[in-house]
């Protein structure tokens, strides 16, 4: 049975009750805040009581066991900011003041809101209020250890925020060397003998402290002996546990809390490197391991945690550089302490000459180290480790302290050898099993609050090692995964209804698409164990079912494909027959679940009994519906098996009863886990630049190019300015200095040189002035390139602004770019002109393009495609390509067409060519002839051109001799004519020049395609088009993850990468694509890392909350870099949306404004038709007194605000708007589903209506834009998780021209977080204003009001009741205007009638919405967006 962290089987977590605005506005608390500290009662001068704070803790803490719904309250009403903090005197401050603060920054930290505002806004009395928290943390009276444990989790959350700077100045204190001062002396002696540095540092800071008062150093003291007595506490609660009987809750609570502590603590290097010592000394680890806790059910969590604690004690690293140990290290320090521990024996135990003068690698294990030492008397043993300086000397005659138990763990731990952590990785299975997949400690439920601490790796600002940081991504990707598995798993197996049947064995009542029974397995191979390993090499295994279901699932089923993950199940069900499954109920008890364990596909074999391969040749037909899969077992996890199973326990593999399959898309996680396997037994070489950064160390600019030793003083712009003003405008802080004397001539393109002016001057006695950088700019004219019209170079059309041009430079440049990009801001078009510049700059560099989505990566192929850029270069890897809004296929096959189509065309034009010049011979037949043919025949005609035209003297009175000597005049017939003016000499010479180039770019590119007549098979030409042949290389940051290891194995080179929504792609996602390539002599060749996104949008999608709220793994790597300050370009215009539109975002930006346009096109200064306003908040209230419902958790719907929009839409289809340019978002998928059954109920199969381009969540929406945004926040009770402004940001910019936002406006207006889009929105009335009078397009101005008088719509009856009516008074005109013989007449609007009922697919039962009037409506299988 699984079990929970307190030993009980798990229970579906409730929920945290929600808070209706009504509660919100009656309760004591608001009423306490509208009179003590909200903004009217400060302005009012209502003056500070002290014995509120007394009251509401007492009260609303303390008596309610710290609520989070009461605490939820306080931190709603702003009591820190606006009360506690403002009003904090540390004189005065009593503990329910200082527990006050700290248990709302514990609040606000788990509900993911900023929680260091008040503090770094008034920082004065910060490090007094830190202070006296850590004393209350150690007090023996006074605070309970309830409050003590709250303390300690605030502590946490200090040591997890260290980028704060006001938090980071406190914190240090209790982790710097003068901690060593609570060691024991001989071992910090041992410590200064190898790092004399720190022995003299901790002189000075002792001879200092002797000068130092007598109160301050009392602080001084305290915060260098914090953690030492916090650690003695610990072991006094610790102590305090008993083995068996009653236990006191808050105890255990403590020593997670505790253990959570110090894991966080000894993750990051500066709070590490000396508490890692004091953490040993004090022998943490040893204590926990033998406590009374660690034997209790009750202590699963606890144990867990410890063995963390234990990885990060022992994590091999150099604390005092901060340099990963390498395996000859790790051999080193292991050896010479069991040498130190053999030198004392053969000192001072002559008994124990046989164990001293053995060799290592034969005692330093368990088994040896327990038998030579374990008959020693506790006096002994204690003395042994004296001299190791693990513990103090012994006095003779005094009791002992320590038991035999301990003295004996503590030296066998020290001293028996552990594999290394590589090692434990590389034996770990891959597949999760049922004993990690239900663990609600590793893998908690979906309804995880935050409120709980949990034995996962937390992803926060710095790691210790490249190896930490692929370990802790390693381990959180892979529990996620397994989450996912989890729902796959219950959602499959509860279909399928496993039931006890009479004779005891299993049958099955019902079916899954995705699972089905397993008839026959049999393991086929167990292979031998490679040298070094003790597992078997590979383990394969048949597996039988019997497929006598539709069709299309027998398809689906038999389309499974190579490296395809699936899980074998053991059920061994307990109900009866016919028991109906609960979905509220645990789920293993019900269904009998007993073992999983995952596979990998081989193939399906044929009737011969042999693996069908995968290929261009049809697949056999087999007969009958029994199908047998070969599959690959995990070696690791059937060695585990197999020793269980030698030792007596059951065989797995003789159990198995269910084979399920997941989703093609949802199933990459085996591949992505091997792929940072791969990573960590590599030499993983991140370049040098980068190293420091990636860990959170060093210097944030330090890869800014403005710090790169390589940095480029002149680069070719190419085609980035439109005009000489446009690059004037570009850099106003710049001196502009053009080196062409002609200026006919100062047109685009321009080469810039920027030269560093001095760095200061001096002007008068106190102030210097930064001089002016000056470019240097030399404009130029591109070769000419022939006289086809198709050869002339694409140029850019787009007037960048002077932060883009900024981006671009950043990013032409070597090092770190970092562009953070709002909502309209041109993003692409950025990264479009770097990938074109770098191109043009760097013809011999390739360039790696990474984004989230396929959709964003098409978007940015098809702007590439748009520029000069030699189409041959480019190549787009993954399976999104299909979608490319292109003829073309750029895939690799794709590409490898194109190349034999355009040799075959190359091949024709030296033909023709050849015929031109009357030359023998078959010089067309091959690449290679035409090489020849190029270099003994066309190349001497050009010079022998080029030769008479040196002997003509008076050149410019000779303007027809090109034209007479040009031996390629019959070539180019089909050039547009006359070749040559004849109107100067020096034209006509370009002209012969470039038609030149022409020839010769022909015999180039064949030379470039000679190996596609070497390669034969399109695999081997795909390999090399790849390698060799692109420079603009395509894909998605999962393509990249999956196929790592094909790209290194065939020698993938590249020397640029850029990262588009770079803010939406998991750290690790981010990680591998940096390393796709092996290094070369020890370095990383990568030059250029751009990355383009926005940390105030929304993040990666995690979709458990424990992972995303307590592991922080929503973390992208670009939000990392900003939070540790590496510098970032912030584009600052917008050309999106109407001014008034983005006012609704902007304020998040530093600053962000309006392109030109956005103010002076039509389309942005008319108004929206039928409307008074552009944007509006309507109110809507409860409808049949329902307003937001949840059927099932966290599937939250408001039917009130589905009809009122659909309403909305419909009336915007009559007055004449394009449906695609109207799209439906909402916060929550049960929204989502519920808009979808309206609008198939209202309109969808209305032809004069039809359905939105899009109805999908804001989440899903995110990288899109419409011109009208429909907007349903649902909830009514709470906030929800709008209140994440990156989620309303997301929301509010998605429109171009209009946006309606259909809320609970009493509810959203008083969340200060969204003050400052909902304070705009509120000065707009609250009801709908349209003008039904409109034309569509209207012609009425933004600005101006309507001529007729608007209709105020009241409510959403009203809204639906205009739209019935409105409909059939043109439904005659709608007829004759579209060709209709029949009305189509509206069903009746809605009334407040009738009950309004929803159910959630998730149930298993159809989805159903009862529609008021209308009866009852069976809803569409949509596909998911």
């Amino acid at each position: 049975m699984i079990k929970n962290e307190r030993g009980q089987q798990p229970q579906t977590e409730k929920k945290r009750g929600a808070l209706t605005v009504e509660q919100i506005q009656s309760d004591k608390i608001t009423q306490l805040a509208q009179e003590f500290w909200s903004t009217e009662a400060i302005k009012n001068g209502a003056a500070f009581n002290p014995g509120i704070i007394e009251e509401i803790y007492k009260e609303e803490i303390i008596k309610t066991n710290f609520s989070s719904k009461r605490i939820m309250m306080l931190e709603f009403s702003r009591f820190l900011e606006n009360y506690l903090w403002k009003n904090y005197d540390p004189n005065k401050s009593t503990l329910a003041h200082i527990m006050s603060i700290a248990v709302i920054v514990n609040e606000k930290v788990r509900e993911h809101v900023p929680a260091w505002e008040a503090f770094t806004n008034k920082p004065l009395h910060f490090p007094a209020f830190i202070h006296k928290v850590l004393d209350l943390s150690l007090a023996e009276s006074g605070p309970s250890l309830k409050e003590q444990t709250n303390l300690l989790v605030f502590i946490v959350h200090c040591f997890n925020s260290l980028e704060v700077d006001l938090i980071r100045e406190q914190i240090q204190k209790l982790v710097s060397l003068p901690i060593w001062e609570n060691i024991l002396p001989g071992r910090r002696e041992e410590l200064f003998k190898t790092n004399t540095k720190y022995k003299k540092v901790f002189n000075i800071i002792k001879k200092s402290d002797a000068k130092m008062e007598k109160d301050k150093l009392q602080t001084v003291q305290k915060d260098r002996q914090f953690l030492s007595k916090t650690i003695h506490k610990y072991f006094g609660i610790l102590k305090q546990i008993p083995e068996k009987g009653k236990l006191n809750q808050d105890k255990i609570n403590y020593c997670e809390r505790f253990m959570e502590l110090m894991i966080d603590i000894e993750a990051q290097l500066p709070t590490r490197r000396f508490f890692n010592v004091l953490l040993d000394d004090h022998h943490v680890v040893e204590i926990s391991k033998l406590s009374n806790l660690t034997k209790r059910d009750e202590g699963k969590l606890f144990t867990e945690l410890l063995d963390m604690l234990c990885v990060y004690a022992e994590f091999e690293i150099d604390e005092r550089t901060g340099e990963a140990l390498t395996i000859h290290d790790r051999i080193d320090i292991h050896y010479n302490r069991v040498l130190a521990l053999q030198k004392v024996v053969f000192k001072h135990y002559p008994d124990l000459q046989n164990f001293a003068i053995m060799n290592i690698a034969s005692i330093d294990s368990r088994k040896p180290l327990l038998k030579y030492l374990g008959d020693l008397s506790n006096f002994d043993l204690h003395k042994i480790l004296a001299y190791l300086n693990y513990l103090p000397f012994p006095e003779e005659g005094q009791e002992e302290k320590y038991t035999t138990e301990f003295l004996l763990e503590l030296l066998v731990s020290k001293h028996e050898k552990r594999p290394s952590q590589l090692e434990a990785i590389n034996e770990m299975p891959l597949y999760p099993t049922e004993e990690i997949i239900w663990d609600e400690n590793i893998v908690p439920s979906e309804y995880y609050s935050g409120g709980s601490c949990l034995a996962l790796p937390k992803l926060n600002l710095q790691f210790l090692t490249l190896h930490d940081y692929l370990l802790k991504n390693f381990n959180l990707f892979r529990l996620e995964s397994t989450y996912e598995i989890r729902q796959d798993i219950e959602d499959a197996v509860s279909h399928m209804k496993p039931w006890l049947a009479e004779d005891s064995s299993c049958l099955f009542g019902g079916w899954a698409r995705m699972a089905q029974s397993i008839v026959g397995f049999n393991v086929v191979e167990v292979a031998k164990p490679r040298i070094g390993e003790n597992h078997p090499a590979q383990v394969r295994a048949d597996v039988t079912m019997n497929l006598s279901v539709r069709p299309e699932i027998k398809a689906e089923w038999e389309a499974m494909r190579k490296h395809d993950v699936a899980f074998l199940i053991t059920v061994r069900p307990t109900q009866p027959i016919g028991t109906k499954y609960d979905y509220k109920a645990d789920f293993i008890p019900q269904v009998g679940l007993t073992y999983v364990r995952g596979c990998e596909i081989e193939g399906m074999l044929d009737e011969t009994g042999k693996v069908i391969e995968e290929g261009p040749d049809p697949k056999p037909e087999l007969q009958g519906n029994t199908r047998t899969f070969r599959v690959w077992l995990d070696p690791n996890q059937y060695q585990l098996d197999m020793t269980k199973t030698v030792n007596g326990e059951e065989d797995v593999y003789e159990t198995f009863n269910i084979i399920m399959r997941r989703k093609p898309k949802e199933n990459n996680f085996k591949a992505v886990l091997e792929t940072m396997r791969d990573l960590m037994n590599t030499d993983c070489v991140v370049p040098d630049w980068l190293h420091d950064l990636i860990l959170g160390y060093g210097e944030p600019d330090s890869a800014h190019y403005a710090k790169m030793s390589d940095k480029i003083s002149k680069l070719d712009w190419n085609d980035t300015f439109l005009t000489l003003d446009h690059l004037k405008s570009s850099f106003p802080e710049h001196d502009i200095k053009i080196t062409s004397a002609e200026t006919v001539q100062n047109n685009p393109p321009f080469r810039l040189n920027f030269k560093e002016g001095e760095k200061s001057q001096k002007r008068k006695k106190d102030e210097t002035v930064k001089s002016k950088t000056e470019i240097e700019v030399e404009p130029h004219t591109i070769p000419n390139r022939g006289p086809y019209e198709y050869s002339q170079p694409k140029k850019n059309s787009i007037q960048f602004t002077p932060t883009q041009i900024e981006a671009i430079r950043s990013g032409m440049q070597p090092g770190l770019t970092m562009v953070v990009g709002p909502p309209g801001t041109g993003k692409t078009d950025v990264a479009v002109q770097i990938i074109s510049n770098i191109y043009h700059n760097f013809p011999d560099q390739r360039t790696l393009i990474v984004t989230h989505s396929n959709q964003a990566l098409n978007q940015l192929f098809e702007k590439i495609m748009a520029l000069d850029i030699d189409e041959r270069h480019l190549l787009r890897l993954g399976h999104g390509e299909e979608a490319l809004e292109t003829e073309k296929d750029f895939s690799r096959y794709g590409r490898v067409n194109y190349v034999l189509a355009q040799r075959i065309e190359l091949l024709q034009e030296v033909g023709r060519l050849q015929t031109s010049l009357s030359a023998s011979g078959d010089m067309s037949y091959t690449a290679e002839t035409a090489g020849y043919f190029y270099m003994y025949q066309v190349l001497s005609r050009w010079e022998e051109f080029l030769s008479k035209l040196q002997n003509i003297k008076d050149k410019e009175a000779n303007p027809t001799k090109i034209r007479e000597l040009f031996p390629f005049t019959k070539f180019f017939d089909n050039a547009p004519q006359p070749l040559f003016g004849g109107r100067s000499y020096s034209q006509d010479l370009d002209i012969a020049e470039g038609c030149f180039r022409h020839i010769k770019k022909i015999f180039t590119q064949l030379e470039e395609f000679r190996a596609f007549e070497l390669l034969r098979s399109g695999s081997d030409r795909a390999e090399y088009l790849f390698i060799k042949e692109a420079k603009i290389i395509a894909m998605t940051c999962t393509h990249a993850a999956l196929k790592r290891r094909d790209m290194v194995s065939v020698g993938f080179k590249f020397d640029n990468i850029l990262m588009e929504e770079a803010a939406q792609i998991l750290e690790i996602e981010t990680f591998i694509p940096l390393l796709l390539q092996n290094p070369e002599d020890g370095n990383n060749r990568l030059k250029r890392w751009i990355m383009i996104g926005d940390h105030h949008q929304l993040p990666p999608v995690i979709k458990n909350m424990a992972f995303q709220k307590f592991s922080n793994m929503e973390q992208s790597l670009f939000t990392r870099f900003v939070r540790l300050g590496v510098p970032t370009v912030d584009l600052d215009a917008q050309g999106r949306a109407r001014a008034s539109l983005a006012s609704l975002y902007n304020w998040r930006y530093k600053k962000l404004g309006s392109l030109p346009h956005v103010l002076v096109q039509p389309e942005f200064q008319l108004a929206n038709s039928g409307f008074v306003f552009d944007y509006q908040l309507i109110d809507v209230q409860n409808f049949n007194g329902v307003g937001e419902s949840e059927p099932n958790p966290y599937f939250y719907q408001n039917l009130a605000e589905a009809e009122y929009v659909v309403a909305v839409f419909m009336y915007m289809r009559l007055m004449g708007y394009p449906a695609e340019k109207i799209s439906i978002l909402t916060t929550y998928n049960g929204q989502k589903h519920l808009l979808r059954d309206v609008i198939y109920q209202r309109c969808g199969n209305n032809p004069f209506i039809g359905r939105p381009h899009k109805v999908t969540t804001v989440d899903r929406y995110q990288g899109q834009q419409n011109d009208y945004i429909l907007l349903s926040l649902v909830r009514t009770k709470t906030v929800g998780h709008i209140r994440d402004v990156r989620r309303l940001v997301v929301a509010m910019s998605r429109a171009r021209l209009g946006l309606y936002i259909f809320a609970r406006a009493s509810l959203f207006s008083n969340c200060f977080e969204l003050t400052p889009t909902f304070n705009r929105l509120l000065n707009r009335p609250l009801q709908l204003h349209i003008t039904p009078e409109d034309s569509y397009p209207t012609r009425r101005k933004n600005t101006e009001h309507p001529i007729t008088t608007p209709m105020v719509i009241e409510d959403m009856p009203m809204m639906a009741q205009f739209v019935y009516d409105f409909y059939n008074s043109k439904v005659d005109y709608l007829m004759k205007t579209r060709g209709f013989q029949q009305p189509i007449r509206l069903k009746k609007a809605p009334t407040d009638e009738s009950p309004v009922a929803k159910k959630s697919p998730s149930d298993g039962t159809p989805l159903t919405t009862k529609l008021p009037t209308d009866g009852t409506l069976v809803v569409m299988n949509e596909e998911s967006d």
